[in-house]
């Protein structure tokens, strides 16, 4: 007996320690790759490039639910992109909470004819309103569908072939779409989505729609949150797209060509992890077609969004996008192992399978059961030391690293007091935040073998407002 449990506790030392070895080779990819980027954009060429006349236009999609409490200075900063040709279609899906008497008072919207052409299958459309003071602000009114068929509601009404997915609750910076088109001019054959680096703005000044002073959260949820998003990011999906294996663009900031899209099919209604699934969809699709292609992250093109400030929201966030993330590979689980489907059939999607939808619920079993070896004389001290700093302290370890690249690469906190902060932070994750978040993933995983679809209910608080000010609820099904 004795034997058989140390020889679990040693498979999930093995489990976890190969997981974190693998964290550290993408975060050394992440280095070289984003070290290359920087050199290919530090000079102003690529925007001269942009900026012709020849540059795609690019149809800016915005869902919005009950998004009374940003959505004007959202779409305020989305009509200030620096950007030769686009447009911004705000959709509202059904919204409850006056969204759509916000952005008629806020932007003159008068109604115009309803002449759709239907792409895309999506929920009935109420009416289209364009905007007086904003030639290329289209607003589109329509029952609830949640997100994935608003998008694709977006795409029925977008008039340019590259589209580019936000959130009416994010703020993208002036010149993100400028840079994150740049792909597309380079090789418009084979580009066919590229996202952008999402990070938080609690803690920011805002202004106008726009971040003019970048900052932290004094609160300790967007502050872990904070170095959170630039580890998931910076070394995780960088070192992904360097290795040709890219399967999450967020939903946040990413642009797409449109015609790919609705060769897919477009977003799949009723998803909870819409972005994720059109992403790997679109992967097995053009493998399956033997075409070839390209899907890039880019580190520098920045969308900001509000993140949670409550354990109740950030815990339904957590679980439903584990859900989602399930969801997703279960759908298109013929890519597992799969040599027909490359690299990410070899290696992105069994990763992902193997080391992102079970890791939740093994490292809390793992955990369990090297407290109680521990204290009934299984293991010794000194093993579980090492099971600890295997599963605890390299992880902090590798988030430091994650911070130091972005300070490093792209100096966005400018002040040696926060940039200690985010460190601080990262070794502080692991005491307390790091097992919560396992708790709602392995929640999330035990709620999709339910059958859960709802989104959950999100409150936010708007930029610029204090904790105490204007907030809302949404709900998407």
């Amino acid at each position: 007996m004795t034997d058989v449990i140390f020889g679990i506790n040693l498979f999930m030392l093995g489990y976890f320690g190969f997981i974190n070895a693998s964290y550290l080779c993408l975060l050394i990819i992440s280095y070289f790759s984003i070290k290359k980027y920087r050199r290919q954009t530090g000079h102003e060429r690529w925007r001269q490039m942009i900026q012709s006349p020849l540059t795609p236009g690019v149809s800016v999609l915005a869902p919005a639910f009950d998004e009374a409490a940003t959505i004007e200075q959202s779409v305020r900063s989305l009509l200030m992109l620096k950007y030769p040709k686009f447009e911004v279609v705000v959709v509202n899906d059904g919204s409850q909470d006056g969204t759509l008497a916000t952005l008629k008072t806020a932007f003159m919207l008068q109604p115009v004819p309803l002449d759709l052409e239907t792409r895309l299958p999506s929920e009935k459309v109420l009416g289209i309103y364009r905007s007086l003071e904003h030639p290329n602000l289209v607003v589109l009114d329509k029952y609830n569908g949640g997100k994935a068929d608003a998008l694709n509601a977006g795409i029925n009404v977008s008039s340019y072939p590259l589209i580019c997915s936000t959130d009416a609750d994010s703020l993208i910076e002036g010149e993100a779409l400028l840079k994150v088109v740049r792909p597309f001019m380079e090789k418009p054959e084979t580009t066919v989505a590229v996202g952008g680096i999402v990070r938080v703005a609690n803690g920011c000044e805002i202004a106008s729609g726009q971040v003019t002073k970048v900052g932290l959260a004094g609160r300790y949820l967007p502050l872990i949150q904070t170095v959170e998003y630039l580890r998931a990011f910076l070394f995780g999906r960088a070192g992904w797209s360097a290795l040709n294996s890219l399967l999450i663009i967020s939903g946040a900031f990413g642009v797409f060509r449109k015609d790919v899209v609705v060769e897919v099919g477009g977003y799949r209604a009723g998803s909870v992890g819409e972005d994720v699934e059109l992403v790997v969809r679109m992967h097995r699709h053009l493998l399956e077609a033997g075409r070839k292609y390209e899907m890039q992250f880019l580190p520098d093109p920045v969308c900001w969004t509000e993140v949670p400030e409550s354990l109740a929201m950030l815990g339904r966030q957590r679980n439903r996008w584990q859900r989602g993330l399930i969801e997703s590979l279960m759908l298109h689980r013929k890519m597992f192992f799969n040599p027909k489907f490359g690299t990410i059939g070899m290696i992105g999607v069994p990763y992902f399978f193997i080391f992102e939808m079970f890791a939740p619920v093994l490292e809390i079993a793992a955990l369990v059961l090297a407290i109680a070896s521990l204290a009934l004389g299984y293991i010794d001290l000194a093993f579980f030391g090492l099971f600890m700093t295997i599963t605890v302290l390299f992880g902090s370890v590798l988030t430091t690293g994650s911070v130091l690249l972005e300070e490093v690469s792209f100096r966005r906190h400018l002040k040696t007091t926060e940039l200690l902060k985010m460190i601080a932070a990262g070794f502080a994750e692991n005491l307390g935040y790091r097992q919560l978040n396992l708790w709602w993933r392995a929640s999330g995983c035990l709620d999709y073998l339910r059958g859960k679809t709802a989104w959950g209910r999100m409150q936010r608080r708007g930029f610029g407002n204090s904790l105490d000010g204007q907030t809302q609820d949404s709900d998407r099904f």
